[in-house]
């Protein structure tokens, strides 16, 4: 007994090489999706017929420029197929393995930016260039979906603290884009071109760094030791009903007494995972509330912080910065410390009445970021108006919405048994990405009202 009590105790994270690694499965997960945004002013003047950026504009022939919403189409498709699939993959990711899902998403989304990259020196018709475009943003959140929704469940797998190291890297992302964009505004470069290019070169060698993260995971013990564990336990039950055939109702016994709940409820057969709507009753409170925490940060941001100006207009090098500092440095920064904070303390627990409250309270943001210095605001008046006041809302607003996102995923797991972890990773990556198909929804109504 000694023996196999020995072997089934967990190594340690020699060096942290497995927290590292996810901490770089988390970056990488976002960070092509964050460069992508951030060239959106390459995609405008690519789709303007006059070649200069901005709507009714008139071509050299004295007509209309052809309006292609560019930023409108590209949440609205991005959002879709990330809803979609998620869901998708929550309910079909069986059928395939982890594996090949991992490896089959991220070739994708590397060839998909190789070409974006190389497209940058083709001249195309805006026509085409938008539709082979929007297929692209299609694409890449599509496989991007079964990525994230792939990721979150091996994760899963792991002790607490690695979904939150996870996380922690996704907003590390946000900042990488943040510091991109204001590269772009200090640097007044003529050749938007070439910072295009920059761009999508980036996310390129990022897709291939979390590759090869990915590929020397299963080869650290540690890493090992809990993704392959639910193997190991369908083995033994294999080896269990060939060593006893004929003693069906007491295995069946068994299987009962080692899956029981905290509540004293069976919890399903041991080598079997639960089913979907099992796992989703145990944990629909933090799936609920993932969802509520980015419906309410997608539907003020960007667009309505975006619209909050400086009150020091007379320095003109402050006023061209003013948005990327305050609105999208501010963010990702505070975003990315509040991911961070579960690792240090958790509150409110799990099981506290004050957690779904302080969720709940984030509706409070929605109000608040709308009264700041918005001057062509048509929905309310500009009480907050000095910048000082804007950062503090934007601090608090990104660090919550960093901190409790982070407690729900990390909370999630825990409700369930080992074997439905990955199911619950599963679900609730796809109420996260409903929360932000929600928000974006939300968001095309608060930008015609403002």
């Amino acid at each position: 007994m000694m023996p196999e009590e020995k072997k089934a105790s967990a190594p340690t994270d020699r060096g942290n090489m497995v927290a590292a690694i996810i901490f770089m499965l988390g970056l990488g997960t976002l960070l092509p999706w964050n460069f992508f945004i951030t060239a959106s002013q390459y995609f405008n003047q690519r789709l303007s017929t006059s070649g200069e950026a901005g709507n009714h504009q008139l071509n050299t022939s004295g007509e209309p420029v052809k309006e292609y919403n560019y930023d409108s189409w590209m949440a609205l498709l991005s959002q879709l197929p990330l809803l979609l699939f998620t869901l998708l993959n929550s309910f079909f990711y069986q059928w395939v393995r982890e594996g090949v899902r991992v490896a089959t998403s991220l070739v994708a989304i590397l060839l998909l930016f190789s070409l974006t990259a190389a497209l940058v020196e083709v001249d195309m018709t805006p026509d085409t260039f938008f539709s082979v475009t929007m297929a692209t943003i299609w694409f890449i959140n599509m496989f991007g979906a079964v990525l994230q929704g792939s990721l979150f469940g091996a994760v899963g797998l792991l002790p607490a603290r690695y979904s939150t190291l996870f996380m922690t890297g996704q907003g590390l992302a946000g900042i990488f884009a943040a510091v991109a964009m204001l590269c772009s505004v200090l640097g007044n470069t003529d050749s938007y071109k070439s910072a295009a290019l920059g761009y999508f070169i980036t996310p390129c060698v990022a897709t291939l760094g979390t590759l090869a993260c990915y590929m020397i995971l299963p080869r650290l013990e540690f890493a090992r030791f809990y993704l392959r564990r639910r193997s190991r336990d369908n083995d033994e039950e294999a080896k269990m009903k060939e060593l006893l055939p004929c003693a069906d109702a007491h295995v069946e016994s068994i299987k009962g007494v080692k899956h029981l709940d905290a509540d004293g409820k069976l919890m399903g057969e041991p080598g079997e995972r639960s089913s979907v709507l099992f796992v989703f009753k145990k944990i629909w409170l933090m799936a609920l509330c993932i969802t509520c925490v980015f419906a309410v940060t997608l539907s003020v941001f960007p667009v309505v912080t975006v619209r909050v100006e400086t009150v020091y207009k007379e320095h003109a090098k402050w006023d061209q910065v003013f948005t990327c500092v305050c609105c999208f440095v501010v963010f990702n920064v505070m975003d990315l410390l509040g991911r961070g904070a579960p690792s240090l303390a958790q509150s409110p627990s799990q099981g506290s009445y004050l957690f779904p409250c302080a969720v709940a309270s984030r509706v409070l943001f929605i109000p608040l970021l709308m009264m700041c210095n918005i001057p062509a605001s048509k929905l309310s008046v500009s009480l907050f108006r000095h910048d000082v006041i804007f950062v503090a809302i934007m601090a608090l607003f990104a660090f919550s919405n960093g901190y409790l996102a982070s407690l729900c995923m990390a909370y999630a797991p825990r409700l369930v048994g080992h074997r439905d972890c990955e199911t619950a990773g599963s679900l609730m990556t796809f109420f996260l990405v409903l929360g932000l198909a929600l928000g974006a929804a939300f968001s095309f109504i608060l930008g015609k009202l403002m």
